[in-house]
């Protein structure tokens, strides 16, 4: 069901890139005003992300999931009423609110019900959600936009009206089934946690590492996510078959990434080894096969960059899955949600940095060179802090104090 409800979110937030081409034909969007509704999805995502983080710790994940989905399926849906770039971006920022919410909530289920040796490679499984609704955009997206002219609407409305159903269908089915186990997984140190605010959080390193790691390797990802349409379709004169046909093959690579990311930290558990080498060693590998993205502006050949891109989407997702369960390891299930949610924050906020860099990149003449050569370095970077800032990962003692 979290796998699932994880691919919604990537299906509806990929609405946008790939039907672009068409909703051009009725608003007029060039790479800045681009940029601009990216950021406004972005922007909300982020401080939703530690909202909902918040909401979660209150009312539950079951009641939280709920209002979650429901939100932002409607705010999917509010796309296809637009009539300008300021609806558009109106509902961007909704849309942003309501999914915001989602990988906390997950993070949070799947901490009510595995415990530490079994954590990444679930959340391996619910990252791969990611990748199946990224996959199945391209073709359903182009199926959409060729065949429906329904009550006399524009194609493009419709993708945003009947990817949002689907989210809906989600929560009533959600509600429905899911329960807390009989007996919470057995994990150290997180039935009873202190109560801890937000500046607790961010004084220990640990957790400024993880939130830093975050805001730079996101800023890769939410580039490749929102932008690789756009490039495919500008760079390379992409038709909608080609979209349908070979667009999916980078986001099926992320979906084998999330999987093996999780499998080898939790193979590496099993192996006896600690927490920390088999997260840091699966962190590592996954990081090493970001930079070879820079060589796509110097080859013609599509194959090559479908290639280029299919490591870099496989890497990110490998990486995305061993980040997202370091918040696992390193604080109580009291306040899981809040630091999932700053984790989610500077991601967020750092695809804006991004995004905005990109558009203003783009519309300077400068071409895409640059930018993937900055976004190929970002995951190393990410990867340099995590070993500066946790040196070792395990629980935060947050009796000791922290001197400044």
């Amino acid at each position: 069901m979290i796998a699932t409800a994880i691919a919604i979110s990537y299906l509806d937030r990929q609405t946008l890139p790939w039907a672009i081409k068409f909703i051009e034909q009725d608003i007029p969007i060039g790479n800045q005003t681009k940029a601009f509704l990216d950021s406004a999805f972005l922007a909300t995502y982020g401080l939703m992300y530690l909202g909902g983080g918040w909401l979660l710790d209150r009312i539950g994940t079951r009641r939280g999931f709920l209002i979650i989905m429901i939100f932002w399926s409607l705010a999917c849906a509010s796309h296809g009423l637009a009539g300008g770039v300021i609806a558009l971006a109106a509902s961007r920022l909704l849309l942003g609110v309501g999914e915001g919410g989602g990988f906390p909530a997950a993070t949070r289920a799947i901490a009510e019900w595995f415990g530490p040796r079994d954590r990444a490679a679930a959340i391996g499984l619910v990252n791969a959600g990611t990748a199946v609704g990224a996959v199945i955009a391209p073709p359903l997206i182009a199926l959409i936009l060729a065949d429906a002219n329904w009550l006399g609407m524009a194609s493009w409305r419709w993708v945003f009206f009947l990817t949002g159903a689907m989210g809906l269908v989600w929560a009533g089915l959600w509600f429905a089934s899911y329960r807390l186990p009989r007996h919470s997984a057995p994990v150290e140190a997180e039935v009873d946690g202190p109560a801890l605010t937000l500046r607790a959080l961010l004084a220990r390193r640990e957790v400024r590492g993880v939130v830093g790691a975050k805001f730079l390797s996101d800023g890769a990802w939410y580039f490749y996510l929102f932008w690789l349409p756009k490039y495919l379709f500008e760079a390379h004169a992409f038709d909608l078959k080609q979209a349908a046909t070979i667009g999916w093959i980078p986001y099926a690579a992320s979906g084998v990434g999330s999987l093996l990311g999780g499998w080898l930290s939790s193979r590496l558990l099993a192996r006896g080894r600690s927490v920390n080498a088999a997260r840091k060693i699966a962190l590592g590998i996954s990081a090493a096969m970001m930079p070879w993205v820079m060589l796509v502006p110097v080859t013609s050949s599509i194959p090559a960059v479908i290639f280029l891109f299919s490591l870099a989407f496989f890497g990110q997702q490998s990486w995305s899955t061993l980040v997202m369960t370091l918040p696992t390891d390193l604080v109580p299930r009291s306040v899981l949600g809040r630091l999932a949610g700053l984790v989610g924050m500077g991601g967020a906020f750092g695809g804006i940095v991004m995004g905005q860099a990109a558009g203003w990149a783009l519309d300077a003449g400068l071409g895409y060179g640059p930018v993937l050569t900055v976004a190929a370095l970002l995951h190393v970077a990410a990867f340099a802090l995590i070993c500066l800032t946790i040196p070792v990962i395990r629980p935060i003692d947050f009796s000791r104090k922290v001197h400044p």
